[in-house]
Order: C-alpha cells, then sequence, then structure tokens
C-alpha cells in the first residue's frame, strides 16, 4: 500500500468505543487489555477507484509482489490512473506491468462503473451507509463484500464494520472466545461460523469494527507467544 507517512483522523472517539466495548464484554475486555490501546492507522484516501484498483491488484498476492505491480502501473500512467486512461490503454501494457487477464478484466469493469457513476464519488461515498455502499461496489467485478468490508475500515474508519468472514477475524475471535486443545496449531474447524461472529457481534455494535482490530491482534498475540516457545 502507498502511504504518505500523515496520519488520518478517525472519524469516531476511539476512547470511548474502546470503553464502550470494554463494558459491553468481558471476554473481548480481556483482550483489549492484553492487547493495548486502539492504533488503527487509516490508508490514504485517494479516488474510490484509485482505492479499489491497488485493491484488486493486492487480491491474493504477496503484498511485496503486488507492490511492485502497483508501482508499475502507476509509473506508466504517471501517477493513479483516470478511469478513462485505463479503459483506453492496451491489455498488453497492463500485462507488462505484471497485471494478470483477470484482473485486467476485473479494473477495466471497474473503470467502466466508475465513469457510469455505479462507482460513486469520494463526496458521496462520505454520505452513504455502509450497507448501501457494499451494494454498490459488490457490482464491480473482483470486488465482493470483504474488498468493501476493508475499505470502510481502513480507507474510511467507519467505525461499525463486522467483516466475519475474515480469516483473522475468525481466528482472533477462537483465540479469544472458544476453549481450544493445547499444544497443536489452530484448524479449519476450530474457526466460528460467520453467524457466531455476528451473533456475538451484536453486542459490540456501534463499535464492531474496533472490536476487529482486536481480534486481529489477538492473532499477533498468539503469534509472539508461539515464536517465544511461551504457548
Amino acid at each position: 500500500m502507498i502511504h504518505d507517512g500523515r496520519r488520518r483522523k478517525l472519524p469516531f472517539d476511539a476512547d470511548e468505543a474502546v470503553s464502550f466495548l470494554k463494558k459491553a464484554d468481558a471476554k473481548l475486555a480481556g483482550l483489549i487489555e492484553r492487547a493495548g490501546p486502539f492504533a488503527l492507522r487509516l490508508d490514504p484516501l485517494p479516488s474510490p477507484f484509485a482505492a479499489l484498483l491497488e485493491s484488486i491488484l493486492y487480491q491474493q498476492l504477496h503484498a511485496k509482489a503486488a507492490a511492485a505491480i502497483h508501482a508499475r502501473v502507476r509509473a506508466h500512467f504517471g501517477g493513479d490512473p483516470e478511469p478513462e486512461a485505463l479503459l483506453a490503454a492496451d491489455d498488453e501494457v497492463l500485462r507488462a506491468a505484471g497485471v494478470s487477464t483477470g484482473k485486467i478484466r476485473a479494473l477495466r469493469d471497474l473503470a467502466a462503473k466508475t465513469v457510469d457513476g455505479t462507482v460513486p464519488s469520494a463526496a458521496a461515498l462520505r454520505r452513504m451507509p455502509d450497507a448501501e455502499m457494499i451494494e454498490r461496489l459488490t457490482q464491480v467485478c473482483g470486488v465482493g463484500p470483504w474488498t468493501v468490508e476493508m475499505f470502510l475500515i481502513f480507507r474510511l474508519g467507519r467505525p461499525d464494520v463486522l467483516s466475519a468472514t475474515d480469516y483473522g477475524v475468525r481466528k482472533g475471535y477462537a483465540l479469544t472466545f472458544q476453549r481450544l486443545p493445547k499444544l497443536r496449531p489452530l484448524e479449519a474447524a476450530d474457526l466460528p461460523k460467520p453467524e457466531v461472529l455476528l451473533k456475538r457481534g451484536k453486542r459490540w455494535a456501534p463499535f464492531r469494527s474496533v472490536a476487529c482490530w482486536y481480534l486481529w491482534r489477538a492473532c499477533d498475540l498468539a503469534q509472539s507467544l508461539a515464536k517465544s516457545g511461551l504457548q
């Protein structure tokens, strides 16, 4: 991801959110105490088109490889491309940058749906409810609910997004809320079904994004313990 070094302010009170979650859920409160202060850093917010283009390029790739492809695409266009410029570009230009055939198709659909207004402007997105944004943006090829949820959390700083299908959120939930056998790796069967997360998550509203952030930190804590040999 491209970062400009500036920290964008969250559009909600983080202290209020953490205090609310501690009171709402005792087990989550224990995780919050172990993980420490809430420290979500918002990613830069270019146009929705540029942000989603980056998300598509990063899908199913190691971050370093995706960053290199993204950099080559930007270098060709002299920065974040405009949707009209991407539509006019030859497929071979994008292939030379390392973009796969499937992602070229997704990027062209993103550009077309930006031009026709399906993908709203940044100003319109800021005013749009989460559910409507998910409904609009998932009309783009290659953009599913998870991609939009990450956009909502890390680009817009929306406070009440529960990504119930995210692997890290599900793993963090298992580590925090479930009794797991010790001395063996976490298995797929240990992960909660999305509906389990959604049910528990009702008590975290209206700060479910903050709860997700702490569930991701549960994974970090478990990894640190494993590396230190304390698990």
